[in-house]
């Protein structure tokens, strides 16, 4: 049909081919096959013309796109619909491929010569791939998994990483990666032994594949549709796209036919002749020129011009010498057109959310118009990359252009086309509205051409790959520039970035810069870049586009109402955009041969940044309250300044300018700084929070490589180069506390609030530490850095190794050779820290392996300036400097509180020995001496931190104290005019002596320094005479500054009469309002000696503290011991630098012993003015209030830890020791329970009840024990698979359906116990409240609007005193010791009355008691029992609804209660004492509740079991089991079951010796049932010898308590009927051929009892409170016999245990035996199979297990996360396995919701009656289900660092960690998932 359709709509038919309507499958065969012959020939045209008609019929695009363009009605007329017409062409072009042959054939055929020696698989995003380090050339490398796993890399550096962006294997590639790390596979065939390809295989394709492609692309053509007005019509391009499906989906197959195919697709695509011929246009079909003209138009529209419109401009096609370019797409220089970039017009939406700034537009006549907009097609291939561009990249387009790339001629040729087309992909790119997904398209092409050196280099010369990049770099950001308001707003000529444009918010950019990265980390290709000046030219001009980007103006009125997050985008863009190329760049200079690339970098930066001070107008007053933290041209000139002076061994000097360029340039750094002491001061609160974010990014881990080291690394260079006085006043200046510096108590400051003044002081003085400390450019290698990068991490907190990973800054390059986890940075670590290993506390979090600092570390290395330097969070600092104290605490070093250490540093380069002089200069030395001088006299403002770093200073300079000063040089030397006479000279080792004796201050009239006389001198003499006596005059910092400033720009300008200041900045002169400033002369008389031994006095609170240590030992200073490091607090450093004063020169030592020798009284402080002794008062009032507090807050923590103490020590009644009756009238004492909401204390009544608080839920961890010890391991092969019918719960289910099929339904239900699935267990947390104030506790919680992590509508709280989640409260039973002393009396009654009381007790119904609060309760509470667990665990009956089913459900809860104790305890009672739960358990409550229902339900006499245990029953009326069922064999009762049935039918409380009684009558049933299983297992001969053996003692007296005679009566009796018949065959399968000996008959017999004697004793402990005594494992038997009474207390011999020993038969055990015998016999009668079945019951159950995990997660990985759903047969996104089962499951999928609950809930509820737990195996993670709630676990697979790898992000290998999984499986046993895990959440069965 569709044929006949095609031939009908085509074009001109051809009539020699007129093809039968039919087109069957055949025909096409047929025709194929003789097309192909007619090509074969010699003369093939007649055949090729007969081809090309037929193709151009079946491939013609117009009835399908018509089909699809006309939409629906055209589809409905159709019949076949837009598909049918597809399939057909396809169909016939895999046939004409085949030639006739089947295709899957000729697919084979063609496979069969495939020479790939590369593996080249392409995949998309989320594909999990591998990446070895130590095998990669290129950091992008990457290999499939299969590769990995077959290639060897054991040892390596490697991770698994899911696919960001899609990707492709590398695996053969050698250009990409080392041949010693390629698998298997591709470990390089040569060519020689791949035969050729025969010429006849692939003749077809070469003729059908050019019109299939055309065909394509026509398609493309067709349907695209230039959106109109901006509204992407991305429905009708995914509309052509989904018609194109098949299409694409068969030329992908075509390249995965190996290496002959893809040479033959190579040739058809970039062939330029077949191109032509077939899209010229020019032929007379109408569909074909249609189609050339919607490829004009979308051309144009794309703002791109076809070279051949502009030949009517006049313009002449390029010479035949520049036809390389034109080649290229690119018309020469003639090509500038003065056109506008056409992209920026399309921006409309550009101009809306900037507000009032207007974006800018630069001319763009400069660039190269070319690159921009011209793009001529001359291939299949470039018009198909063309078209995937327009459609924006399509995923099946991507997969099958990178599919190709294996073939090395394609490789290139596309390469070319891909640059070609690259602007227009960056125009495509802007307009997207889907541009993440386009950008990873990009980089998933891009990554695959531009990682290979070899092809970057050739596209770099013969594509101007550079140029091309960095234009369109720069065409991308010029579309969203704005005026710079840096400086000077109105007149500034500088344009930035505007950072709120989607462009950089959204990383648009981001594949762009990725591609230049990866092209300049190729060296041959960063040198091209290098060596040329025009580029270097444009570089830097778009980087200057982010030069001082994202400008912060402080908010000084009200709070700004928006916060702006721009800065996000600001700092990832210089990050991206310009340091990381920077990197790229500086990774090329490394030697001395690349000097010139340095002086190319630094001589246009210079270039730049001068150009940019001129368009902001900068003078040398930065503008006040700005700060940009973008100075990407500064960081770029540090840099290669610091590369060159490290590397390349260039003159420093060589590449500086001058000194007024240099002051510019440090400005903005310097402004940086100042600004995050004032962020840190919180000055800039208005801003927001934001501007708090930005200090933190600047200094983050991975930003500070890239920001503030280069900006305090220029700052350090220009001070080695600038005059030391101007430097350090600017500093002041800059942090604006010149005011704060002066010798008087009061000053003003006209810049800062006095709040804020003493942290940005800290903030001047720790900037200046810092600055002249730092080493990390000026000296030190990269290990060192890299060790003092860690040392200060590892300070401030333990980490884990990822986390430290993290926070060492790496060089951000990729390439730069210094590889996370590489060998320096591990042998660094295991030399500074010790490896913790991952500890839990048991019901803590879980830890993560940590690394903490070594103690030489904290000793020798911890270096407080680093960690300032470091931290993000001011608190870290605290954090180190704690820790730092705790370690010499606890080492003994030093006890009290230490002050940051002084750390010796590296030694400085010889080109940065300027830097120096900054501590030897007179301005420094002032400051010193006016803060000294502060702190003394106690001026306000001052911290112990400014003390600290004043201290600081002055050792730094004494350590760095410039040579050549001859100690006994005369200082006075020469007339030097010194500063107003301050000091003498600059070096701090003289001016520290110098004594000042006068200063004269500009102080507030208000201030007390003006009241007081001046000296009397001073009154008569003139001030001249005053000058010479050393008054220091009044210093002002800012006019120093203004004073260099002029000297250096005179210096520099040679014309210094024309230089015009700026008028001066009227802030610095005093404001009117203030008060008037007056002058007053201080007396001082103090050298800065003095002062600090004055300090040394005022630390130590004692007076004359200080002796100079010399004058004793004089050793010290002739070998000055001085410790490199010492750890100490203010004195000790004052000690220090004293000493090093007194060495550096003697007369400092003669003068410091003056001093010491003058007892100098401390200085009084001056008269405290009534302001200063307010705050002085308020000081002291608020140390005593805190000193209360602290008490009073002691007193408190005491009383609570002993109320906490006596909380936890809730007597509850089982552990109450039985009283010892001594008086004949016994104390009657009830129980006595405390109300943990109320506190009162009382008895439990029948009005008003007390309740434990208890928490029910529903368990299946019993059906989960298995047989074997060993558990199951975790499935990872398809063979291995885990069948459940070998647990517990299995066992019991087959067991009671069996029952069923033959038994009475009601006798069944009592012969089983149920809840091995599903089953109740109830715990409880000890602790005791009455009824009704749960009831109140519950309304409050209901009407607490907080959202908590339970439900309260369910009946979920946390117990009020311990937070222990529950959800029910048990009822305490009234009741008294005393009765349980009375009830445990022996009496002497004989075991003949005791049975009937037994039987008389059990007959009385039980009337339910009155209806009291108490009974109320129970029945509530029997309600939650029941409710807590589903449905189908508590129906077993055939009848619904039959009393039975409550009667069977109610003793399992306790049979549930019981054996889960016992798996608590280990499976055995060996160790004895108290139940380990100890006061925990609830089991006495719970029996008299449950007692209290089953006793509403009597059991009718006839049918009591309890008959036929005592009694003989004389000739049973057997004629009644013909017509109903049968009851059950006594046989095959399930004796614990009886027991509990017993037991919970008595009234309670119970008599102890009913209760014996019952266990004695029991244990003969149970040891009768261990003789008829014995008697199965052994063989036919085995059997008649115990028969006769036992035979002959049958009278002896002992008869009734030896189990030879009883086994052979069993076996004898049994006989009789069929039990030992029809063994056959398959006898041999079930007897084991051992013969059995005495002992191993005993071993058997007393292991069937053991765990009915377990049970009974936990149960008896429980009831009657007796403890369980302790044994050995080999004698747990007997133990427990004679502890329940079974064996007579006398009985003590020294030959080996006997079980049977332990009978005590009521009725004569021949009788008794025989009747119940019989019962077996006449079942057996019919099903001797199902009867022997019955009676071998398996009970040494072993403990339960979860599954046993792989050693390795890769084996879970691998195997699981492809794995198909067995449900939905899909593979999960998010796959998870049940750790108890094996299941497979898909975690939140809605694939396999069953009524809207999701396949792992379902699961959880299906697989553990509520609880699951799953190992979600693409995150490596557990998560819990419980009931409603769920929490994520943590995971047991630890990586080679003892730590999580949640999310599988960092990929390394990972190892079981056997204490986790061991937690983990303890918690599951224990049920106390609830109580240990915090945090819950609910699932809403959404997983």
């Amino acid at each position: 049909m569709a044929a006949a359709a095609a031939a009908a709509v085509g074009g001109p038919q051809p009539p020699q081919s007129e093809l039968p309507a039919s087109g069957l499958a055949q025909d096409k065969a047929a025709t194929a096959a003789h097309l192909k012959a007619a090509l074969s020939r010699p003369d093939n045209r007649a055949g090729a013309e007969e081809l090309q008609a037929l193709l151009e019929r079946v491939l013609s695009p117009e009835r399908s796109l018509a089909a699809a363009a006309g939409g629906e009605e055209a589809a409905a007329a159709g019949g076949g619909g837009p598909g049918a017409a597809e399939e057909e062409a396809l169909e016939w072009c895999k046939c004409l491929l085949a030639g006739g042959g089947g295709y899957d054939e000729f697919c084979a055929a063609v496979r069969a010569y495939d020479p790939a020696a590369l593996c080249g698989l392409v995949w998309t995003a989320n594909f999990v791939a591998y990446r070895c380090r130590t095998c990669g050339i290129s950091p992008c490398m990457s290999l499939c998994a299969e590769c990995f796993h077959q290639g060897d890399h054991t040892g390596h550096d490697f991770n698994m990483f899911r696919s960001q962006a899609g990707g492709a294997c590398d695996c053969g590639d050698s250009n990409v990666m080392r041949e010693s790390g390629f698998c298997k596979r591709h470990q390089i065939k040569s060519n020689s032994n791949i035969p050729c390809v025969p010429k006849d295989l692939l003749m077809m394709s070469e003729f059908v594949l050019p019109r299939f492609i055309f065909c394509l692309i026509q398609y493309l053509r067709e349907g695209y549709n230039e959106p109109a007005a901006d509204v992407p019509s991305e429905k009708d391009l995914n509309r052509v796209l989904q018609l194109l499906e098949p299409q694409i989906s068969f030329l992908e197959d075509l390249t995965k036919m190996g290496g002959a195919m893809r040479s033959v697709l190579t040739q058809v695509l970039t062939n330029q002749q077949n191109y032509k011929d077939l899209t010229s246009g020019l032929g007379e079909n109408a569909c074909a020129k249609k189609s050339h003209e919607k490829y004009l138009i979308a051309l144009k529209s794309s703002g791109l011009t076809y070279p051949e419109d502009k030949l009517v401009c006049g313009l002449q096609e390029p010479s035949a010498g520049s036809s390389t370019l034109a080649v290229q797409g690119f018309v020469g220089a003639t090509g500038t057109l003065g056109q506008v970039d056409s992209s920026d017009e399309e921006d409309q939406d550009g101009s809306q959310g900037l507000g009032k700034r207007k974006r800018v537009k630069l001319s763009s006549s400069t660039k190269d118009q070319s690159i921009m907009d011209v793009l001529k097609h001359k291939s299949f291939l470039e018009e198909l990359l063309f078209w995937t561009i327009k459609y924006e990249f399509p995923q099946k387009m991507v997969t099958f252009l990178l599919n190709m790339l294996p073939d090395q001629e394609y490789k290139v040729a596309f390469t070319k086309t891909f640059v070609q087309h690259y602007a227009f992909i960056m125009k495509t790119l802007k307009k997207s509205h889907e541009s993440d997904t386009m950008s990873n398209r990009i980089v998933h092409i891009s990554v695959q051409l531009f990682s290979n050196e070899e092809l970057a280099r050739q596209v770099t010369e013969e594509c101007q790959l550079l140029d091309i990049m960095v234009t369109v770099l720069l065409y991308m950001m010029e579309s969203c520039l704005i005026k710079s308001e840096l400086q000077d707003e109105e007149n500034s000529l500088h344009v930035v970035v505007n950072c709120g444009e989607a462009l950089l918010k959204n990383n648009t950019y981001w594949p762009l810069v990725s591609d230049f990265i990866n092209i300049l980390s190729h060296q041959s290709v960063a040198k091209r870049f290098l060596e040329d000046h025009g580029l270097l030219v444009t570089w830097m001009n778009f980087v200057s586009f982010f030069q001082g980007m994202n400008l912060n103006k402080r908010e000084l009125n009200e709070h700004v109402e928006f916060e702006s997050q721009t800065y996000y985008a600001a700092f990832a863009a210089e990050l991206e955009a310009c340091a990381q190329p920077m990197w790229g760049l500086l990774s090329h200079c490394k030697v001395r041969e690349t000097q010139e690339y340095t002086r190319n970098v630094v001589r246009y930066c210079l270039e730049a940044l001068q150009d940019w001070f001129d368009a902001i107008n900068f003078v040398d007053e930065p503008a006040p309250n700005q700060v940009t933290f973008h100075l990407p041209l500064h960081r770029y000139y540090a840099m290669f300044l610091s590369k060159a002076v490290k590397c390349q061994e260039l003159d420093l000097d060589s590449v500086l300018p001058d000194q007024e360029m240099l002051m510019k340039l440090m400005i903005h750094p310097l402004q940086i700084q100042a600004s995050l002491a004032e962020i840190h001061s919180n000055m800039w609160v208005r801003n927001g929070l934001q501007i708090k974010g930005q200090a933190m990014t600047y200094v983050q881990s991975h930003f500070c490589n890239s920001m503030i080291d280069p900006d305090i690394y220029l700052l350090q260079v220009c001070a080695s180069r600038l005059d030391p006085d101007y430097f350090i006043s600017s500093v002041f200046e800059r942090f604006k506390v010149v005011d704060l510096l002066t010798m008087a108590s009061q000053h003003q400051n006209t810049v800062l609030d006095a709040e804020h003044e003493r942290s940005m002081l800290e903030g001047a003085l720790t900037f200046l530490v810092i600055l002249l400390s730092l080493r990390l450019h000026l000296g030190m290698s990269d290990d060192e850095i890299l060790r003092a990068e860690m040392v200060a991490q590892l300070c401030m907190n333990d980490r884990t190794h990822s986390s430290l990973l993290d926070l060492i800054p790496e060089n951000p390059n990729p390439k730069s050779g210094i590889i996370p986890g590489s060998y320096s940075f591990e042998s660094v670590l295991s030399a500074v820290a010790d490896f913790k290993a991952p500890v839990f506390e048991p019901g803590g979090s879980m830890q993560q392996g940590m690394y903490t600092p070594k103690a030489e570390v904290w000793d020798q290395e911890f270096d407080p300036v680093m960690v300032i330097l470091r931290t993000v969070y001011r608190r870290d600092v605290q954090s180190a400097m704690d820790r730092y104290t705790a370690f010499l605490k606890q080492s003994g070093k030093f006890p009290g509180n230490p002050w940051p250490p002084y750390k010796k540093r590296t030694p400085l380069h010889p080109s940065y020995k300027g830097l120096m002089r900054l501590l030897h200069c007179k301005t420094l030395h002032i400051v010193l001496f006016t803060l000294l001088y502060k702190i003394l006299m106690d001026h306000q403002n001052l911290s112990e931190h400014v003390l600290c770093m004043v201290l600081y200073l002055i050792e730094l300079g004494l350590e760095n104290s410039p040579e050549e000063e001859s100690d006994e040089e005369a200082s006075v030397g020469g007339p030097e005019r010194c500063h107003d006479s301050w000091f003498p000279g600059s070096n701090l080792v003289s001016n520290m002596r110098h004594f000042i004796n006068y200063v004269r201050v500009r102080v507030p009239e208000t201030a007390p320094e003006v009241k007081r006389d001046s000296p009397a001198s001073t009154s008569s003499d003139s001030l001249g005479s005053l000058q010479h006596s050393g008054t220091a005059q009044v210093f002002s910092l800012v006019a120093e500054r203004r004073k260099k400033f002029q000297e250096i720009i005179n210096r520099s300008s040679s014309e210094a009469n024309q230089v015009v200041r700026p008028k001066t900045s009227s802030k610095w002169s005093a404001p009117g309002s203030a008060p008037q400033l007056t002058t007053a002369i201080l007396e001082i008389k103090e050298s800065i000696l003095s002062l600090l031994i004055k300090l040394h006095h005022k630390l130590s609170g004692k007076q004359n503290s200080y002796y100079p240590p010399w004058l004793d030992d004089i050793e010290i200073l002739i070998q000055p011991e001085i410790p490199k490091f010492s750890h100490g607090d203010g004195i000790a450093a004052v000690e220090r630098i004293l000493q090093k004063a007194a060495l550096q020169s003697r007369m400092n030592k003669r003068i410091i012993e003056e001093i010491c020798r003058k007892v100098t009284p401390p200085v009084p402080p001056k008269k405290i003015t009534a302001a200063e002794k307010k705050t002085l008062d308020k000081e002291e009032r608020r140390q005593k209030a805190r000193e209360r507090q602290q008490k009073l807050l002691a007193e408190f923590a005491s009383r609570q830890k002993s109320f906490m103490e006596t909380a936890m020590d809730v007597d509850s009644p089982e552990t109450d020791i039985p009283m010892e009756i001594t008086t004949a009238e016994p104390q009657v004492s009830e129980t006595v329970y405390d109300c943990v909401i109320c506190g009162q204390s009382g008895p439990s009544s029948e009005d008003r009840p007390t309740g434990l608080v208890v928490l029910l839920q529903a368990s299946s961890v019993l059906g989960q024990c298995r047989d074997s010890t060993e558990p199951k391991k975790l499935p990872i092969t398809e063979e291995e698979q885990i069948y459940p019918w070998d647990t517990c719960a299995a066992v019991h289910d087959v067991r009671l359906s069996l029952l069923q099929r033959y038994f009475k339904d009601s006798s069944c239900l009592l012969a089983v116990s149920i809840g091995w699935e599903g089953g109740v267990y109830v715990q409880t947390c000890g602790h005791t409240l009455h009824i009704d104030c749960h009831k109140s506790y519950m309304e409050s919680l209901r009407n607490d609007q907080v959202l908590q992590g339970f439900s309260v509508d369910k009946g979920e709280f946390t117990c009020p005193l311990c937070r222990q989640f529950a959800n029910s409260v048990l009822p305490c039973y009234p009741g008294s010791n005393v009765e349980n002393n009375l009830w445990q009396r022996p009496s002497n009654k004989s075991v003949q009355d005791l049975i009937k009381d037994v039987e008389e007790l059990q007959g009385r119904p039980g009337a339910f008691p009155s209806e009291t609060n108490l009974s109320k309760e129970m029945e509530s509470v029997m309600k939650d029992i029941k409710n807590t667990t589903q449905k189908k665990y508590r129906d077993y009956s055939k009848t619904p609804g039959s009393p039975d089913n409550d009667f069977l459900f109610m003793y399992s809860v306790a049979r549930t209660n019981l054996e889960l104790e016992l798996i608590h305890r280990g499976g055995n009672l060996c160790s004895g004492g108290a139940s380990t739960a100890g006061k925990r358990s609830c089991l006495n409550q719970l029996f008299h509740v449950l007692a209290l229902h089953m006793r509403l339900y009597s059991i009718d006499s006839e049918y009591n079991p309890w008959r036929k245990l005592t009694r003989l029953i004389e000739e049973m009326n057997s004629q009644l089991g013909n017509e109903e069922q049968p009851e059950v064999p006594i046989l095959y009762h399930d004796v614990t079951s009886l027991l509990l049935i017993q037991i919970l039918m008595m009234p309670q409380p119970l008599h102890k010796d009913h209760f014996t009684c019952i266990v004695k009558v029991l244990f003969t049933l149970l040891y009768t049932q261990a003789l008829a299983a014995l008697s199965i297992k052994c063989s036919e001969e085995d059997r008649s010898t115990w028969k006769h053996m036992g035979a002959l003692k049958k009278n002896t007296c002992e008869a009734e308590k030896s189990y030879d005679v009883l086994l052979s009566f069993v076996i004898s009796e049994l006989s009789k009927g069929k039990l030992y018949h029809e063994e056959g065959n398959q006898e041999c399968a079930m007897v084991n051929p051992i013969a059995w000996s005495p002992e191993s008959m005993e071993k058997y017999l007393q292991d069937f009892c053991l765990p009915f004697l377990r049970i009974t004793s936990l149960l008896q402990h429980h009831l009657f409170g007796e403890d369980l005594p302790s044994c050995q494992e080999e004698e747990e038997f007997s133990v427990l016999a004679s502890c329940l009474g079974l064996l007579p207390t006398f009985y003590q011999t020294e030959h080996p245990f006997i079980s049977a020993s332990c009978l005590d038969w009521s009725v004569p055990a021949f009788d008794i035996i025989s009747q119940w015998c019989l019962e077996i016999n006449s079942f057996t009668e019919q099903h001797t199979e199902q009867g022997k079945a019955l009676l071998i019951q398996e009970s040494r159950w072993k403990l339960p297990h979860l599954l046993q995990l792989p050693e390795n997660y890769n084996t879970i990985f691998q195997y699981y996360h492809r794995k198909t759903c067995s449900v939905c047969t899909k593979v999960p996104k998010d796959p998870a396995v049940c750790l108890v089962c094996g299941t497979f499951v898909c975690l939140k999928g809605l694939c396999c919701k069953q009524q809207s609950y999701c396949e792992c809930v379902l699961h959880s509820q299906n697989c553990g009656a509520g609880t699951g737990i799953f190992l979600l195996i693409n995150a490596s993670v557990i998560i819990i289900i419980r009931g409603h709630r769920f929490c994520l676990w943590g995971s047991v697979y630890l990586d080679a660092h003892g730590e999580e790898d949640r999310d599988l992000r960092r990929g390394k290998p990972l190892y079981i960690c056997k204490e986790r999984y061991k937690v983990l499986e303890q918690q599951w046993i224990s049920h106390t998932f609830d109580h240990i895990n915090k945090r819950w959440g609910p699932h809403y069965n959404g997983l």
